[in-house]
């Protein structure tokens, strides 16, 4: 797989700190998908199921609306590194991750589905960043509605580390 540098500050807006500190500063980020998908998947997998409903506190998301989320969060994300490669100038519309959650259905679906959904989004994930021509990793583009900027490699960090970022959560304060 090819090298894709970790991205300077100045390439992501102040809040994805907290996601891009979680990972290392290899190049080698989707390595890093492809191996966290299955280490997040044998994590999960290896839970007792009826913890996948809990939520730590009342508003607090279950385990299974915890992945539904990653994978909205991923989709939207992998579009946005898509739309800013191609050099997009139209600011991108932002989401609501509650209302997402709210209305994804998660706690009624079989595990198995979700991550079916979340490995084909991930694969598509690995190959959006995989097929990009090097130039367009620096190309930056806005979205949504707070109107922060970002480059399209520092995308592809933001959605290794929010995964990374959740499952220690679920670590820390789901088990």
């Amino acid at each position: 797989m090819r090298i894709i540098s970790k991205p300077e500050k100045s390439e992501y807006p102040d809040y994805a700190e907290i996601y891009l500190k979680l990972l290392p500063d290899d190049g080698l980020i989707l390595k890093h998908l492809k191996n966290n998908f299955q280490t997040t998947r044998d994590f999960i997998y290896s839970l007792a199921p009826e913890k996948l409903l809990y939520a730590y506190a009342e508003n607090k998301w279950t385990i299974k609306e915890i992945l539904v989320h990653i994978v909205d969060d991923e989709r939207i994300y992998a579009y946005r590194a898509m739309a800013f490669a191609r050099n997009e100038k139209q600011s991108l519309p932002g989401f609501d991750q509650d209302d997402y959650a709210r209305y994804s259905g998660a706690n009624e679906r079989d595990l198995d589905n979700i991550f079916a959904e979340y490995e084909a989004v991930r694969n598509a994930t690995i190959a959006l960043f995989n097929g990009l021509p090097d130039e367009a990793f620096l190309r930056k583009g806005t979205g949504s509605t707070t109107y922060y900027s970002a480059t399209v490699r520092a995308l592809a960090y933001h959605i290794a580390g929010h995964e990374q970022r959740h499952i220690n959560i679920i670590k820390e304060r789901y088990l």
